[in-house]
């Protein structure tokens, strides 16, 4: 048997389908489009019963991918019974979707959902009174506490043994003519003949075009009737107007309804002044979780040399994230020193084994602690409700930027993984905003990207005492975002014009993170991550350890950069002397790591941990302090070498880090953008924009970074001249679109 959720959005419908699959569920995409289907299995009934998880609708109307999906499915499918969940809290706007449903042929029963939340507020549903006027069977469930379930199945189950017929609301004058076309489908032996009807009423275009004999004879049908009429409007006046006379027959509304936890929280939380700085407050405080070294700041207070205890901290308490890292590279330590052991010494194979494909993995294997860290607290923000409302906040920003908020919600989806985020674009109903929006998402730093960044932050912490690990993690994010703020602003005024759509978001309501939910989100994360190390990652690393150690005469060398790949890097590294990364004895090196980042933005430390290997003993003969003596810290403290007796390792380890964020994201991304962008002109324009943003903001960085270096006050000086002049240049048009002056104009054969 096969059922199908069907709801609004932030109904509860993802936690209903996770507590009925478990570990059953299984994530992919619907035939033909990008959008993510979900499919499980429930085993508690006689026989066993396929759950599919349609996208959150708000009416089966086809104006989005999603509502397509939805109608599709249960039209071509044949679901045995349609689960609609509801959200209680919302019942009349729920409703719109239900009466929708209720028009199919189809077995139907209403799950509402939050009805411990509608007992909060004071309110009452009379669930048999709701019954009667739906038609349906309807079971209160609490689907985040696991409550009404197995009742609820068990009535879809008896449902889906049972033919029904559909039916819709009273559409006054119009049902004589809705019956008409109704008999019409029925002639043709077309299933869910009343939905079609309404439907071919409503000149619905998918109706049109897929029923074009039916449409033409109910054509002459709506001539005869006569009369002039919006039909897609008075349906949905008709269906709001007994939504509306039904809701006071069986919802009680408190009298004095109380203010919500929710409420409450959101007053602070959604601020129109403080929303924003409390975001970025909530974020930092995830990154120094997640990354610091001195998680309770006692660094600060107490003497050097008071404790040193493995794992748990020098002279400070690490956080969870660093803690869980150490336990990983003392593991992977162990390993890689059992296996060199076990193998003869100055064999190609053990230098394959040890130096390159142990080497390279285990770079990417000792930061999946802190990725499933930040994952995991990510994901109880998304889970408790409260990024919804970051994308609220979010609009009244991006709106002067040509995105609205739910442009946000897949940007937002990038910090996890940008192909999803990608995808996500398709729910944009602008084609310029939906073009902007991919665009930018390279900029928001994806789970693939944090091993460079956590590699760099160790680099910093350990060297450079000032400057701490989770603020050089938190400062990327948000170079990223500042990048896209600022490119989104260019793109709305330059190539990509448009106006931005109205934004309208269903808040959720706050409540606590379900377990469930975050172990199987972490799990997917993980599986996705190691299979990518197992697979694509480690086989690059073979590729890269062979043309890193033979010559073109196929002969091992003792020197990198006389191998095969050291050769050709030379070649092409002087176009990357400008971004700082590029100069100096191992500049080839880290211009290699960047190139195989357009594969896997993994493999940038996978390519560094396999040319550290490399130089492995020489780097340990260096010696310096713990992080210094490790062979692949101490080439990053050697990128950009010296310029004019000035140390540029810092400015050019931030150049390397912004080139990295900002240039061309993974393969897989970029053939997800070439799905959804229109054309080879457009993905390739998008290319480019991404290499040229990268380049210049990597070479500003450097060379900004290069006059702070030789005379900090230089470089400030410069800095306060630019902003200066953006300043100026800002008020200078604020000033002419007052007087409504413009700022030029074009006449023949002159500029004024």
């Amino acid at each position: 048997m096969k059922f199908a959720l069907a709801g609004n959005p932030n109904s509860g419908k993802t936690t209903l389908f996770n507590a009925l699959t478990g570990s059953s569920a299984h994530v992919g995409n619907w035939p033909g489009v990008t959008v993510e289907k979900k499919t499980g299995t429930y085993k508690k009934l006689p026989e066993k019963v396929e759950i599919v998880d349609l996208p959150g609708i708000y009416s089966m109307s086809p104006y989005t991918p999603e509502e397509v999906i939805s109608r599709n499915f249960v039209l071509d499918e044949d679901p045995d019974c349609i689960i609609n969940i509801v959200d209680a809290s919302n019942l009349e706007r729920n409703l719109y979707l239900t009466t929708q449903l209720l028009e199919l042929d189809k077995p139907v029963v209403v799950a509402l959902n939050m009805m411990d939340m509608v007992k909060k507020t004071g309110d009452k549903i009379d669930i048999d009174r709701l019954g009667i006027a739906l038609g349906v069977p309807v079971v209160e469930i609490v689907a985040l506490k696991g409550k009404g379930i197995k009742q609820l199945m068990q009535a879809a189950y008896a449902q889906a043994k049972q033919p029904r017929r559909g039916r819709t609301v009273n559409l006054g004058k119009y049902s004589p003519l809705i019956d008409g076309i109704a008999e019409l489908y029925t002639q043709k032996n077309v299933k869910s003949p009343l939905f079609h009807a309404v439907k071919l009423f409503e000149k619905d275009k998918y109706e049109i075009e897929g029923n074009e004999e039916i449409a033409a004879e109910a054509e002459k049908l709506i001539e005869a009737f006569g009369g002039e009429y919006d039909a897609e409007a008075l349906v949905a006046d008709s269906r709001y107007k007994y939504l509306s006379a039904e809701c006071a027959n069986f919802l009680k509304k408190n009298e004095r309804p109380l203010l919500s936890k929710s409420d409450k929280a959101d007053r602070i939380l959604t601020h129109r002044i403080w929303g924003i700085p409390i975001f970025l407050l909530i974020m930092l405080a995830v990154f120094h979780l997640t990354f610091s070294e001195n998680l309770f700041l006692l660094g600060f207070f107490i003497p050097e040399g008071s404790f040193d205890i493995p794992i748990i901290g020098t002279d400070a308490i690490n956080s969870p994230g660093v803690m869980l890292q150490a336990c990983m590279e003392w593991l992977t330590g162990t390993i890689g020193d059992a296996v060199s052991g076990a193998m003869p010494e100055g064999t190609w194979y053990t230098s394959l084994v040890c130096d390159g494909l142990l080497e390279g993995l285990f770079s990417v294997l000792s930061f999946i602690p802190q990725i499933m860290c930040l994952f995991f607290f990510l994901s109880i923000l998304e889970d408790s409700g409260y990024m919804a409302r970051v994308a609220f906040i979010m609009d009244r920003a991006f709106r002067k930027l040509g995105l609205s908020g739910k442009a946000f919600m897949p940007l937002i989806m990038c910090f996890g993984c940008a192909v999803p985020g990608i995808m996500a674009t398709r729910t944009l109903e602008n084609d310029a905003e939906r073009r902007r929006a991919i665009m930018l998402t390279p900029f928001f730093s994806c789970g693939a990207k944090l091993p460079i960044w956590a590699a760099f932050a160790g680099v910093f912490a350990h060297v450079y005492s000032g400057l701490n690990a989770e603020l050089v993690v938190y400062g990327m994010y948000i170079l990223g975002i500042a990048v896209a703020i600022i490119s989104a602003l260019i793109l709305n005024k330059t190539v990509l014009k448009g106006q931005t759509p109205p934004f309208i978001m269903e808040l959720p309501a706050y409540h606590a993170p379900r377990a469930g939910n975050l172990a199987a989100y972490l799990w997917n994360k993980l599986k996705h991550y190691i299979f990518r190390a197992a697979t694509i990652i480690a086989g690059a690393i073979v590729v890269i350890w062979f043309l890193s150690t033979f010559n073109f005469s196929f002969r091992m060398v003792e020197d990198s950069g006389d191998s095969i790949i050291g050769q050709i890097a030379k070649w092409f590294t002087w176009l990357f002397v400008p971004l700082g990364f590029g100069m100096g004895e191992n500049g080839w090196k880290f211009v290699v790591a960047a190139i195989t980042g357009l594969i896997a933005k993994e493999m940038v430390v996978a390519t560094m941990g396999t040319f550290a290997g490399i130089d492995g003993d020489s780097a340990l003969e260096m010696g310096g302090d713990e992080m210094a003596e490790s062979p692949m810290g101490v080439m990053m403290l050697g990128i950009g070498g010296v310029l004019g007796g000035i140390n540029v390792a810092i400015p050019a380890m931030l150049s390397f880090m912004a080139f990295n964020l900002l240039s061309v994201p993974c393969m897989a991304a970029v053939a997800a953008a070439r799905g959804e962008l229109k054309g080879v002109k457009q993905i390739f324009g998008a290319i480019a924009f991404w290499l040229i943003t990268a380049y210049a903001v990597s070479m500003a960085i450097f060379w900004f970074g290069v006059l702070f270096a030789y005379k900090w006050w230089i470089g400030l000086i410069v800095c306060l001249a630019i902003v200066g002049v953006l300043v100026a240049l800002i008020t200078l048009k604020i000033t002419r679109s007052k007087k409504g002056l413009p700022l030029s104009r074009k006449t023949k054969g002159e500029n004024v």
